[in-house]
């Protein structure tokens, strides 16, 4: 038994008006921790446990901490997670309720992470929040499910962050033989370090993290994420944190779902029927959740 469960595959007749194409929903956002993030991190931890580590330590903006928390309540081994200050008090709330050590450190996720590998002895494992190998094989297992229960969509729509969601689908579309999906990535202006690295053709650092999507605040993709982007047909776009926060209330109102911001991004391109969609007639967005929600709306947040 899997620490992540099949998520359901559901057609979204609203956002499919508002893009002129089909557009379907797997919905991520009810896995037991709140993200897609416990399908990677679950099978990570979960290798470990078997090694015999007897702790796992994270780092993380939110949402894996969450994940690694659940998952190490889950196996009984006990977890530390050091998040950056940018992380809101809700979704450390969630961590502590889950039974973690919870360490907040450094002004973003960068120094998080030093401070958390700072900590590792040998019976340490490490959980990295997108760069894994492991992450992206549990990651590919949305591509699995969506195989076996349709036929291959043109493209798959997801946010991106560090690049360990894109990684893992790229991997599920590489082992069904759906070599042909396209990959869809959005990001928001400020935390577009994947859009930035393809259109640069080198894996670039942002000097810093201005897009109110917090979650998607890895000043560089992983490196696998940008490899894979040169080889597999990938079309990045950038919306603005105004999109993003329009398309979570959109959203609300359509499916009485609530998404953060980094979804947002993702649930904007086809509410704005943008023109990185107009190859494609049939697409499934990853709704990946995330609890990190904004305390501003989109009037009061920059353009």
């Amino acid at each position: 038994m899997t620490l992540h469960l099949n998520s359901p595959l559901l057609d979204s007749e609203p956002l499919s008006r508002a893009a002129g194409r089909r557009i379907r929903l797997k919905l991520d956002i009810l896995q037991p921790p709140g993200s897609f993030k416990i399908r990677g991190i679950g099978l990570a931890c979960e290798t470990y446990a078997r090694q015999g580590k007897q702790r796992f330590i994270a780092s993380s903006g939110g949402n894996a901490g969450i994940a690694v928390a659940y998952a190490g309540r889950h196996l009984g081994i006990p977890a530390v997670v050091v998040v950056p200050q940018s992380t809101p008090e809700p979704a450390r709330a969630r961590i502590r309720q889950q039974g973690a050590e919870l360490i907040v450190h450094g002004a973003a996720w960068h120094e998080a992470n030093a401070l958390a590998q700072s900590l590792l002895t040998e019976t340490d494992a490490f959980i990295h929040p997108f760069d894994d190998p492991l992450l992206w094989q549990g990651h590919a297992t949305l591509i699995d499910e969506l195989a076996a229960c349709t036929e291959p969509p043109d493209a798959v729509l997801l946010s991106v962050g560090g690049g360990g969601l894109y990684s893992g689908v790229v991997e599920g579309l590489r082992r069904n033989g759906w070599d042909e999906v396209a990959v869809i990535s959005a990001e928001t202006a400020g935390a577009d370090s994947f859009a930035q690295a393809i259109a640069a053709d080198e894996r670039i650092a942002l000097a810093a993290i201005s897009s109110i999507a917090t979650s998607l605040g890895a000043r560089q993709v992983c490196e696998q994420a940008f490899q894979l982007s040169r080889q597999h047909p990938t079309r990045p776009a950038v919306v603005s944190d105004a999109a993003a926060l329009r398309a979570c209330e959109r959203f609300l109102d359509d499916h009485r779902l609530l998404v953060e911001p980094a979804c947002g991004a993702a649930l904007a391109l086809p509410y704005d029927n943008a023109d990185v969609l107009q190859d494609y007639q049939d697409i499934v967005l990853i709704v990946c959740g995330g609890v990190i929600l904004p305390a501003q709306s989109p009037a009061q947040s920059p353009a």
